[in-house]
């Protein structure tokens, strides 16, 4: 069993940054990968950035150049340095891990709002 947290989404105004944490208990040892997606209302969950246990990392095309993932594998935390923030990536955003074995946990979210 893993459980993650999320943390640090808010309200920021157009061209301003965030940086998100999703902190990890339970079985992190067995963390293969670890990434942020987010939901707007009204659309689909999709893929923010992914990190794997040996610090490759993905992207969505709609954040690439702006947002940067990392983890802290002393702190079993993973952050979303988010920077340049526009309105469209107003949404919930969700941590999710991947176990070696393919069992995948979520977060609760946390709601990011940028304003125009």
């Amino acid at each position: 069993q893993v459980q993650l947290v999320e943390s640090g989404g808010g309200l920021v105004q157009a061209g301003g940054s965030l940086r998100l944490s999703c902190a990890a208990s339970g079985s992190t040892f067995r963390l293969n990968k670890l990434g942020w997606y987010r939901q707007a209302p009204g659309k689909q969950r999709e893929l923010v950035a992914t990190i794997t246990s040996d610090d490759s990392t993905n992207y969505a095309d709609s954040v690439k150049g702006r947002f940067s993932i990392s983890r802290d594998n002393a702190k079993n935390t993973v952050y979303l340095q988010m920077n340049s923030l526009k309105p469209e990536d107003t949404a919930v955003y969700y941590c999710r891990g991947v176990l070696t074995s393919g069992t995948n946990y979520w977060g609760q979210g946390t709601q990011v709002t940028v304003s125009s």
